[in-house]
């Protein structure tokens, strides 16, 4: 981790600064204002639930909460601080999610603790070994700096068994609090705590009465049989709301952020951390991803998109620029938003250098970055990733990635993968985009009317460009000819609409001058000639 976010300017910028990462950076100040007792560090914590596959709200959330740490570094100057990223992995499976394999397998394994069932995919000890690796692996793609923590782990090296004699200690406070909130039905079953049968191994759902809570005792019926049973070193696991809780007062956690799905949750919660003798972390409610039906994405659905599928289209900080924009507003995540927000990320770090501290700290690629420990590359791409798409797009789907590379070379100078890198990565992301949703629907119809003359116009207008023509230059006879009266177009966006129907096969597309420059004026009268034809 580099210390680039603590510059002297940025402190000073970021005591004002109104961009949201700072904004909840000051909740941890006002907690703390003379730092954290003993010089101890502002705990983060992040939760994962694996009984389904990570996607990318999972990775949303430790991004985002890694983002207030860093600007809770800048504004202090420095303060320690931890991530803690922790895993439910002692939950119960309670339904087989619909997008892993052998579901019924997985069926004879309900209510047992997801460290206890067999993975589906035949690679790990576990299913829940399988999904913690899968989020482990993509957060430490990304450099993430945390500490991974095992909820079975700490319950079953007896980690918790102070923090969970103390709930036992406080059993009819916790009941208090939650039986007002709970249905007849679910009241008359409801314990804090859930014992794990010694007979099925299932994480069972019992009304359970506290024997002795030093010792940590509870009975409860088991088959048909009262048992008295220890909760510790994983005899047990807190109901999630009471595991919740004892979790932050047991870890110290500071700081957790969490949808807005779980907004009672976390009331429920920051009630029994006080009933437990804690307090409840600061945090930011935030909104949910939604797929591209409106609706929430799920584990067990696996609608939405996944973070391998963002990152076989789209660049690493494009997501994370995408997860950063407001988080208290809902937003649509699916494969259309894409290339917009690796575009939009490449424009704000173009900006970005000759910006002001203030601004910098406002600028959503600072706290990408920050996220990471680097600093804002100052390198710019010679195209855009869409004109990179329509490029590819007229190529077509068999065009090679030296093809392409040949066609960057003759419109920019010494355009090579070992100069720009992360254009090479990008077209294979546009390679693998067109493939796979821009090639299937590429549909170019004939002009019709006043289209006609225009594109003749257009290609006698090329064919007498000298060699060293700009895109400015052959941008302003585009211009030209869709404003002369002659061809009839209403407006501007009708001819420009016009060519991308005939030219490229889509409604939608680029600066036509930046595209012909590319492209090529001998290449796009070559499109011309068939559309004509």
């Amino acid at each position: 981790m580099t210390d680039l976010h603590l510059h002297p300017s940025l402190r000073e910028a970021a005591q004002t600064s109104r961009a949201w990462p700072f904004e909840e950076a000051r909740k941890l100040v006002k907690r703390y204002p003379e730092g954290k007792p003993g010089g101890a560090p502002v705990l983060f914590e992040t939760g994962y639930g694996p009984s389904g596959l990570p996607h990318i709200g999972t990775f949303n959330e430790v991004l985002r909460t890694t983002m207030v740490r860093r600007a809770y570094e800048t504004l202090t100057g420095g303060a320690p601080t931890r991530l803690v990223a922790f895993s439910d992995d002692m939950d119960g499976l309670r339904k087989v999610p619909d997008n892993v394999p052998n579901g019924a397998m997985l069926r004879e394994h309900l209510g047992r603790p997801l460290t206890a069932i067999p993975d589906p995919f035949g690679k790990y000890e576990s299913f829940a070994h399988h999904n913690n690796a899968m989020l482990r692996e993509f957060l430490d793609r990304f450099g993430f700096d945390y500490e991974f923590v095992s909820s079975t782990e700490r319950y079953t090296s007896g980690a918790f068994d102070e923090a969970l004699k103390n709930v036992l200690r406080h059993n009819q406070d916790i009941l208090d609090i939650m039986l007002p909130t709970l249905r007849a039905e679910r009241a008359a079953t409801y314990s804090p705590v859930l014992p794990v049968s010694p007979k099925s191994g299932i994480v069972l759902q019992v009304p359970v009465t506290v024997v002795d809570a030093e010792a940590g005792l509870v009975s409860f019926e088991d088959e048909g049989e009262t048992i008295t049973h220890s909760i510790l070193r994983g005899g047990a696991k807190l109901q999630w709301k009471v595991d919740w809780a004892m979790r932050w007062v047991a870890l110290g956690v500071d700081y957790e952020m969490y949808g807005k799905d779980l907004t009672d949750s976390g009331v429920q919660s920051g009630k029994i951390a006080r009933a437990l003798g804690g307090r409840k972390p600061e945090g930011l409610i935030y909104e949910m991803f939604l797929d591209e039906k409106g609706e929430k994405i799920s584990k067990s659905k696996g609608n939405g998109l996944s973070m391998e599928e963002w990152l076989t289209y789209g660049s690493e900080e494009s997501l994370a620029f995408y997860a950063y924009r407001e988080p208290k507003a809902a937003k649509q995540l699916h494969i259309g938003v894409v290339p917009k927000a690796v575009d939009e990320y490449l424009q704000m770090r173009g900006t970005y250098p000759a910006q002001e501290p203030d601004k910098k700290l406002g600028n959503p690629v600072h706290h990408v970055h920050a996220a990471r420990g680097q600093q804002v590359p100052d390198t710019v791409l010679p195209v855009t990733y869409g004109l990179l798409l329509n490029l590819v797009g007229v190529m077509g789907a068999d065009a090679s990635k030296e093809q392409i590379w040949r066609y960057l070379g003759q419109y920019v100078a010494g355009a090579n993968a070992e100069s720009y890198p992360e254009l090479d990565r990008l077209i294979d992301n546009a390679m693998a985009y067109n493939r796979d949703f821009v090639a299937p629907t590429l549909q170019r119809r004939k002009p019709a009317g006043g289209e006609v003359a225009a594109l003749r116009e257009l290609d006698a207008r090329l064919a007498a460009l000298p060699a060293d023509a700009s895109a400015d230059d052959i941008q302003n006879i585009v211009y030209e000819i869709g404003k002369d009266e002659a061809h009839g177009f209403d407006n501007l966006r009708d001819w420009f609409k016009a060519l991308y129907e005939t030219l490229l096969g889509s409604s939608a597309g680029p600066r036509m001058g930046s595209f012909i420059a590319l492209f090529g004026v001998d290449n796009t009268r070559r499109l011309i000639a068939e559309a004509l034809a």
